[in-house]
């Protein structure tokens, strides 16, 4: 009896191959990562360069989140980060807001979708303006976690508690200015302003494609 991926008479290479296209980058092989990500990488720059300046007609506004708990031993706190699907490094779970929704309702939806977490807002801690590349805002928020199970999702296949003492070296860098604030909070809400070149771009690379030749954590 022929299996429902090779219907009979049909060509069992053609079958692996559909098979291979339908497995997420991050399970692939080591090639298979790499090549996946070539995809990624023209995505990821016709997003970042092209998209801002051509089709799109409103500043793109991004709200993440800091959500943050007393570590297990009782010594000190941990942050809640993820990783992307698309682009491998560790960074704060967030989203874009969809019409209708306030900043914050939007952030616990997709802190919701990408952790299976429910949390609670505490605090705007600010506003990073970016230029450069893939122009945006991306607005922090300090939270708890209210409820929920959590659990990864196709878009953050991996998510994990770490030390803020001892932040992970595949940490994106444009996140630890955030952080450094959430932890060291102001009267206020800041703003900062950050320009994203060459140098930003090759850092986060780098994260990237260590990160796809060893393999995502965990995995």
């Amino acid at each position: 009896m022929a299996s429902p991926a090779t219907p009979q008479g049909g060509d069992p290479r053609a079958a692996r191959s559909r098979r291979r296209r339908g497995t997420p980058v991050h399970e692939r092989s080591r090639v298979g990562r790499f090549w996946g990500g070539l995809e990624d990488y023209v995505r990821t720059a016709w997003w970042g360069i092209v998209s801002p300046r051509v089709t799109e007609r409103r500043p793109l506004v991004i709200v993440q989140a800091v959500i943050l708990r007393d570590a297990r031993d009782g010594r000190g706190r941990e942050v809640l980060l993820s990783v992307r699907s698309d682009l491998f490094g560790w960074e704060l779970p967030g989203g874009t807001p969809e019409p209708g929704e306030t900043r914050e309702q939007s952030l616990v939806r997709e802190v919701r979708e990408e952790t299976g977490l429910t949390v609670e807002v505490e605090a705007h801690v600010g506003d990073w303006v970016r230029r450069g590349f893939r122009p945006h805002t991306a607005r922090i928020y300090r939270c708890r976690v209210a409820g929920g199970t959590e659990a990864p999702s196709h878009e953050t296949p991996r998510l994990g508690w770490f030390d803020v003492e001892g932040l992970p070296g595949a940490l994106f860098p444009w996140y630890r200015a955030p952080l450094e604030a959430t932890l060291a909070p102001a009267e206020t809400p800041i703003l900062r302003e950050e320009w994203q070149g060459a140098a930003t771009i090759w850092q986060a690379m780098k994260i990237d494609l260590a990160m796809r030749w060893r393999g995502l954590p965990g995995g």
